[in-house]
């Protein structure tokens, strides 16, 4: 059956009020932010996204027209940034400027080369060249052209694959809010180069670690379980009875859960933000199914869980190639991910994706939490955990990072929020975009995918294309 709160469960979530309610639904205290610098962007503390804006145009082009003023027109795009100042607020545009010719192109390759992504913007006919010259400088690069802009749209496709047009991606449209989405890609690329995961496990990934610096960036580090209690044992009392008290007025409801048990889970919860900021590091995944399994006081779902309200992140079981994808769909989305075990029915055309740990705050740190509940891990019967409900109706991705080169999803919509006594704690019902028969039949490459707010199709596909990596879509 749907999980639907009852009057009273309603009526006491309501009546929580105040501060507290307000901290609660996320659960981050306002002592969480004392004396940390604010996060760049969700997922990002270090620096903002390096983007060059070009803008390339020839006086007296016959198209649009000869008279068209280019740096009036130039302004007029500029006026579209403006207001796009808080979508953009984590972009540094350290090129703006506009390039009449290919020898202008040929001057600014020097400080093309440490951004993270080049925006074009088509002004005019007789930019082929110009546009050749930009390719050459070899980083990422999205073109935009409104209608009007001239004729060189007919060769786009043909430019694109070829060799030189690999680091190439167009956006045809006149809608001006697509110049912030074209940024997308320029994002995630720039959060996986700065992220570092911190990896709670006994086990070896060196390899694998190795891998991900080489392809990406992103650093992946091993904490032992004696670090993680001595920042446990540091946490002040007092602090971790303020997380209790906020996790606890913020559910609708504590179903099995002890107090004790809430209160030890804060407490280790508030031990991970102490690595993340000893670390400079923007994600922790922690081994509690093996080789940290009854290894630390509590579980750490709840921990978990505040980090992804926070815009940081946290991911279960150790799982690095889901916590690589958490960061890749965040830098897209500004939204945390949740990672699931799903279990297929294809009589709806639908799957249920399930798993004990639920982040309040997927639609991002600065967004309404959902409802939850504080419940054990069903498996285990033991620890806490909140359980989510996630909203009907809304469209989402699915997606996991395999290996360097490859990247699985499908997307699709929640049509349900199951509430039994089977599998995982927090589940979403997704009616498939696609075949289900075609799903299950393909699936590969382990149980865990990572669910993200919002269709990322249009952007995954930019990235792998900037990445080099393959993109399927499983159903």
């Amino acid at each position: 059956m749907a999980w639907k709160p009852t009057r009273r469960e309603f009526l006491q979530a309501t009546a929580a009020g105040g501060a507290l309610c307000l901290a609660a639904a996320g659960c981050v205290a306002p002592a969480a932010f004392a004396g940390r610098p604010p996060l760049v962007s969700p997922g990002c503390r270090r620096s903002k996204v390096r983007v060059a804006k070009i803008y390339m145009g020839r006086p007296k082009a016959p198209w649009p027209t000869p008279k068209l003023d280019l740096e009036a027109e130039v302004r007029r795009y500029e006026d579209h940034f403006a207001r796009m100042k808080n979508e953009l607020s984590d972009v540094e545009f350290v090129v703006s400027e506009l390039v009449t010719s290919q020898g202008h192109v040929r001057r600014l390759k020097e400080k093309l080369q440490d951004v993270d992504g080049i925006l074009a913007v088509h002004l005019s006919m007789g930019i082929m060249g110009m546009l050749r010259e930009l390719l050459a400088a070899g980083r990422p690069t999205v073109l935009f052209a409104a209608p009007y802009s001239g004729h060189e749209w007919t060769g786009f496709g043909a430019l694109r694959n070829r060799k030189e047009g690999g680091l190439l991606e167009c956006m045809l449209t006149s809608d001006y809010d697509r110049l912030a989405v074209a940024i997308r890609p320029f994002r995630a690329i720039h959060h996986l180069r700065e992220a570092k995961i911190l990896n709670v496990t006994k086990r070896d990934f060196s390899g694998f670690a190795k891998a991900m610096k080489q392809k990406f960036g992103t650093e992946i580090v091993k904490v032992e379980r004696e670090r993680v209690l001595g920042a446990y044992n540091a946490v002040p009392d007092d602090e971790t009875e303020a997380e209790t008290k906020c996790w606890i007025g913020g559910a609708e409801k504590v179903v099995e859960p002890s107090r004790d048990e809430i209160f030890k889970s804060c407490k280790l919860a508030l031990a991970f933000q102490k690595l993340l900021d000893e670390e400079d590091a923007t994600l922790v995944t922690v081994d509690c199914y093996g080789t940290m399994w009854r290894q630390l006081p509590a579980y750490p779902c709840i921990g978990l869980a505040r980090l992804n309200n926070m815009g940081l992140g946290g991911v279960c079981e150790s799982d690095v190639q889901s916590a690589m994808t958490h960061i890749l769909c965040q830098g897209l989305s500004g939204k945390p991910g949740f990672v699931n075990d799903p279990t297929m029915d294809v009589s709806t055309g639908s799957i249920i994706l399930a798993h004990c740990m639920g982040t309040p705050r997927m639609d991002g740190p600065d967004k309404e939490a959902a409802p939850y509940r504080l419940r054990t891990i069903m498996e285990r019967q033991e620890g806490a955990v909140p359980q989510v409900r996630m909203r009907v109706g809304q469209k989402v991705t699915q997606a996991r990072l395999i290996g360097t080169d490859l990247l699985l999803y499908f997307t699709g919509e929640i049509i349900d929020t199951p509430d039994l006594p089977r599998g995982c704690r927090t589940k979403i019902t997704v009616r498939v975009d696609g075949d289900a028969e075609k799903l299950w039949q393909n699936w590969s490459h382990g149980l865990h995918r990572v669910t993200c707010y919002g269709d990322l199709t249009e952007d995954l596909r930019r990235f792998c294309r900037f990445k080099a990596i393959e993109l399927v879509h499983e159903a």
